[in-house]
Formats: C-alpha cells, structure tokens, sequence
C-alpha cells in the first residue's frame, strides 16, 4: 500500500516539477528589457527613408518593414506586398525585397501582426483572417499602393490565397510559396486519413493555450534555433529570437493559429476563419513548392489546382518547407520573372 501510495504522490509531482522547470526556463529565456521595440521605435518612417528598415503606421497599429524603391525614380514598374509566415519576419524577404527593387519596383514586406511589437493586440479574436487581411490593404495604402503584386509564404501565403478571392481587384498577380490554395489545404484536412492532416498534426499543439510559448522559449529558444531554424542564416536567427524574446511575442505568433482553430470549431470554410468566398481565383498565380515539405502533402497540392482559372505556373522544387533559405537564387528569380511578365 506504502508503494502504491508514493506512487500516486510521484505520478503528480513530477509532472508538476516537470512543469515549473519549463515555466522558469522559458521565463529566463525572456528579454524584458524593452530592447527590441525600443529599436523598432527608433526607426525612421517610410516618409523619412525610402529603403531599408522603417515604420509604418497603418490600421490603427505601427508596422516594422523592410522597403525598397521608393526614392526619386524608383519604382515605376509598380508595387509589390510580401507577406512572411510563421516564426519568421520580413528579414526572410530580404534577398526578395533587394532584387524586386532593382528591377523597378516598390516594395514592402512588413512583419506582420504579433510580430511587430507595434501591432501586438491581445486576444485570440484578434487574429481572425479578415484583421489579417486589414493589415495587409492598410500598409498596402499606407505605401499609396492601390494595387499590388502580392508573394506570400507559410502563413502569409493563407493570407494571399484568402485576400486574392477577397479582393481580386486589389491583387495583380499572386506568387504563393510552400502552402496551396487553402480551400484545397481545406478539403485534404477533412478527410481524417489524408497524408495532408497527418502533415498538420502539428497545428493542434500550436493551438494549446499557453505551452507551446514555454516550450520554444525554454533554454534560450533551443527548440528553435536548432529544430524549425536549422536552415536558416545565424543572422536570420539572431533576428527572430531577439523578436520573440519580447514577453508577448510568441503570443501573438501562436494566435494565428488558435484564431485558425476557432474559426474552424465554429464552421468558417478553408480552414483559416475567412468567410464563404468564391474560390476561383482567375489573376495570375504562381506557386512555389518543396517535394520534401513536411508540413505539406502534394495531395493538397494536386487538389488546388482546379481552383486556379488563369495565367498559372508551378515550380516543384527538390526542397522542404524554407524555401527561402534553401533555394533563394531560384525562388528570387522565378518570383521576378513571373511579376515582370504580368505587370
């Protein structure tokens, strides 16, 4: 009985100890000290400076972006918005954005909502795909952009998919990288033995409340500087964590996907909390993909296809998931290509 007994007290002790350990460690891991936004603070507007790092207010919130071709000049081919996923920022883009605008264009990408520390809103509701989309056409015409070509990836590609059926008039052409048309990514979710849902079992852990912030953030971000940045440049990296170390920015990240996963517990289409829209998308669209991306089954893939009415191009790639880090001569090239034979 004296066996069965310490048993019991083991069974919920540790799991308790094991518990305060993670608590503490990726508390420790945090940077309280108002660093990171206060350099974001410091940044010159987009008025100020017409490349490189600045702010731009837009929606009621203040953006940090990364911009290119808006000098004297510059520009005159047109606009172009870049939209990141999760857990980056806009330095993904870089080679993007510097390429972009020696070709003749303008171009933003900026760190979307619960990344940039000036547009961190608390509350899962405040993630829903039509806030998200409200950033994106308020920085867009805080830019003075009235239409734009638009690339988006990972969560950002959602985003494009669901502005392009939401707003066609508004999107030239659309270049989406890793994730299909996510009425497709949609279909393939509901089948419970599709390769696609076992690929995004991941999400559900990304939901929880509360633990998957402990987990990235304990033993100074180990999870991910050496699991989901593992191919990613030290810089890129130094970049994203000094990001996230700010107490309230994994939140922010992780609200898109417990936003996502409301809005499907409570019937939304597509799997992302966009309302019912008409899925055929008839701009021109380009879509970049990895054969070796674990988080995407070339079912969903194969399934989008029927949604796309116009010009479209896709380039399978011998590649996981970060595109951007892994082939970026080739995504950099097809992406500028593709933009430039359809302005």
């Amino acid at each position: 009985m004296k066996f069965l007994k310490y048993l019991l007290i083991a069974m919920v002790v540790l799991p308790l100890f094991a518990l305060a350990v993670l608590w503490g460690g990726a508390a420790l891991s945090l940077d309280r000290s108002g660093s990171y936004s206060g350099a974001v603070s410091a940044l010159p507007t987009l008025a100020e400076q017409p490349s490189g790092l600045v702010r731009i207010a837009a929606n009621d919130m203040e953006f940090r972006a990364r911009v290119a071709g808006f000098g004297p000049g510059q520009g005159a081919k047109g606009n172009v918005m870049l939209l990141h996923g999760f857990p980056e920022t806009s330095i993904m883009w870089e080679p993007l954005v510097a390429a972009l605008g020696e070709a003749g264009y303008r171009v933003v990408a900026f760190d979307q909502r619960g990344y940039s520390p000036g547009a961190r809103p608390q509350g899962v509701s405040e993630y829903v795909m039509p806030q998200l989309i409200g950033d994106l056409m308020a920085v867009a015409g805080a830019a003075g952009f009235d239409q734009f070509h638009l690339v988006g990836h990972d969560w950002g590609s959602a985003v494009g998919w669901a502005t392009t059926m939401a707003l066609p008039a508004k999107v030239q052409t659309y270049n989406a990288l890793s994730i299909p048309h996510v009425a497709a990514f949609g279909e393939a979710m509901a089948d419970e033995n599709s390769e696609q849902r076992q690929k995004s079992s991941y999400m559900a852990f990304f939901a929880t409340p509360w633990l998957p912030e402990r987990v990235f953030a304990f033993d100074d971000f180990d999870m991910l500087k050496n699991n989901l940045y593992a191919d990613h440049s030290e810089a890129t990296i130094a970049e994203y964590v000094a990001m996230f170390a700010e107490p309230g920015a994994l939140t922010g990240a992780l609200n898109w996907y417990r936003a996502s996963a409301l809005a499907v517990a409570g019937g939304d289409s597509a799997d992302d909390g966009a309302p019912d829209l008409d899925p055929n998308i008839s701009l021109p669209v380009q879509f970049i993909w990895g054969n070796q991306d674990q988080a995407v089954s070339a079912q969903s893939v194969e399934m989008h296809r029927k949604y796309l009415k116009g010009v479209y191009r896709e380039v399978e790639l011998e590649a996981g998931h970060w595109l951007m880090e892994e082939e970026p001569a080739v995504v950099v090239d097809r992406i500028v290509d593709f933009i430039s034979a359809n302005s």
